[in-house]
């Protein structure tokens, strides 16, 4: 149970914080691999008066290399019934200095061919050999590349000249473009630059901006630093969804670990009683006690750590518009992680340690049972209820903080459901011509994944809480339920009291899920919300009243079939 508790949970806080800056990193790396450019210009037209201003650019006494300029044309591509803009470029069998695509599958560019950007092509599902069709006309893919000029898949459009909605990326032989330029399509000029100093782009761009467009309307910078904040758009959804969800996740980790803690406090506190027997200090019975938790926390953390390494690849470059490297987590998040983990299991621990450490010797050896309090307007109340109500009632007031956890473990977990619906009713603008959903909204479609996958983990960890608590307080109670059934009640009666011990708490907690689940959706929410009907809502939180009943049944029946003398003879 704490393995699997505590291993969700830092598995999710560290992909949640292996986010922050994994963008920058992918982009690094593709830049260095594929000759990225620190600064891109885009100039409307293809004459000479838009191909001079750029060429300006290149006696800049800040430049080391240029490459350019090229002409790109906005047009359509259809690939297997799918439509979509696209930024079509000129390209050279031989990339100049600046900006040369690294090629993952097939050839670079050759006449009567096109290669696609390789986000674009994964968004269409086409691969080398497959036929698109460009502005028009029929080409066969002769490869698949990444670059670092461009924004990710779909954010191909970088010039002034081109379409509103998004685009692809693709590369034509620069002879084959005349076709294009015949056509009567838009089209940009662009040159790629690389600067003595790549951190400086702001200040080239303020020293020569004035220059190259005096009026500031047409010609359109872009620098790296750019690309690097609107490619990191595209994880924007999933950080904070993998950061909340950690937290709930430890939430429900330490409510299953203490229900655990709590369970072997007998057994516990017997084990304290021979340690002080044989002289041993109370600084060592609490290393003794805590030493079991806290070694299966650092394991658990390091299972965590590990499914998260494994983990981020498919994560972190959701458009494989970027090279895909795993990074690893960082030490500042294997150091959140671990001192997290050893939080976790301390805090369960702790109460329980700390009251056994208080037993007095003699008391702990014999293990005594307390004496509860009885009260006799309570018990005329009492003798009204049913058999079975009136025995979850009794465990759950012997019992008021597992109930408050058993609460609390369903509001955690309603909570993500509800958000989760709630995300999943929100229209998504897809990608395809016109806004249409033939290609998928990968930065929506990212978020979602990322959520499903947080809530599918939530609703685990409550499963396994839920038959954890009935079974520790099945055990707990066997004295009182033996002493039940010798005065008369069934097996049945045994086990729907200790299910009713369970969904008493479970209703209260299922409904509070419902309001946070919808405030958790608007804080992330970036304008209008629409909304899911409230029926969906409330059937979905009172769905969690029958699943309670299932999950309760097998310990609790398991539980009731107890030998009455066998309980009581262990007891005297």
């Amino acid at each position: 149970m704490l393995l699997v508790s505590i291993t969700a949970a830092t598995a999710m806080l560290s992909l949640g914080m292996s986010l922050h800056g994994a963008t920058e990193a992918l982009y690094r790396q593709t830049r260095a691999a594929t000759a990225g450019p620190d600064f891109v210009a885009f100039s409307p037209g293809s004459d000479r008066a838009a191909t001079s201003a750029l060429t300006s650019l290149e006696h800049a006494p800040e430049v080391v290399a240029h490459s350019g300029p090229y002409r790109q044309f906005y047009a359509t591509l259809t690939a297997r019934g799918t439509t979509s803009n696209v930024v079509a470029q000129g390209a050279k069998a031989t990339p100049g200095p600046v900006d040369r695509p690294l090629v993952t599958s097939g050839s670079w560019v050759r006449p009567g061919g096109v290669v696609i950007e390789r986000g674009f092509a994964n968004a269409l599902g086409v691969h080398v050999g497959d036929h698109v069709t460009v502005a028009g006309r029929s080409l066969p893919i002769v490869g698949i590349a990444v670059t670092a000029a461009y924004t990710v898949y779909p954010w191909a459009e970088m010039g002034a000249e081109g379409p509103g909605d998004n685009s692809g990326l693709v590369w034509l032989n620069e002879p084959d473009t005349r076709a294009l330029a015949s056509a009567s399509l838009s089209v940009t000029s662009a040159i790629y630059l690389k600067l003595r100093d790549p951190s400086a782009t702001q200040a080239f761009l303020d020293s020569h901006r004035a220059s190259v467009d005096p009026n500031q309307a047409t010609t359109h910078f872009v620098t790296w630093q750019f690309m690097v904040v609107q490619d990191s758009v595209m994880l924007k959804d999933s950080q904070p969804i993998l950061v909340v969800g950690s937290w709930l996740l430890c939430f429900l980790a330490i409510a299953g670990v203490a229900t655990l803690a709590a369970g072997r406090a007998a057994k516990q506190t017997r084990r304290v009683g021979l340690l002080k027997a044989v002289g041993a200090t109370p600084g060592l019975i609490a290393a003794v006690l805590l030493a079991e938790y806290l070694t299966l926390a650092l394991l658990a953390d390091a299972l965590g750590l590990t499914a998260a390494r494994l983990a981020e690849p498919a994560l972190i470059n959701p458009t494989a518009s970027l090279i895909t490297t795993a990074t690893g987590p960082t030490g500042t998040t294997i150091a959140v992680t671990t001192i997290i983990a050893l939080a976790v299991a301390a805090l369960t621990t702790l109460g329980p340690t700390i009251r056994a450490l208080r037993t007095e010797t003699v008391a702990a050896l014999a293990d005594t049972a307390h004496q509860p309090q009885h009260r006799a307007h309570l018990t005329r109340i009492s003798a009204l209820l049913p058999a079975p109500l009136l025995l979850g009632l009794r465990l759950i007031a012997r019992r008021p903080g597992r109930a408050i956890l058993h609460a609390c473990n369903m509001t955690a977990t309603l909570t993500a459901i509800i958000a989760l619906l709630m995300l999943n009713a929100q229209p998504a603008r897809g990608y395809g011509l016109g806004g249409s959903s033939s290609l998928t909204n990968l930065k929506v479609d990212q978020g979602r994944h990322m959520m499903l996958a947080v809530t599918a983990a939530l609703i685990i960890l409550a499963v396994i809480n839920t038959v954890t608590i009935t079974w520790t307080t099945a055990q707990e109670a066997r004295p009182t339920m033996a002493i039940a059934r010798t005065l008369g009640a069934t097996p049945g009666q045994i086990t729907a009291g200790l299910s009713v011990a369970q969904l008493l708490p479970t209703l209260p907690g299922a409904l509070a899920g419902i309001p946070m689940g919808i405030v958790l959706c608007l804080l992330f929410s970036a304008g209008g919300v629409t909304w899911p009907p409230a029926w969906l809502l409330f059937a979905t939180a009172l769905s969690a009243l029958p699943a309670t009943a299932a999950l309760t049944a097998v310990p609790a029946r398991v539980a009731a079939r107890r030998s009455v003398a066998q309980t009581l003879s262990a007891e005297a």
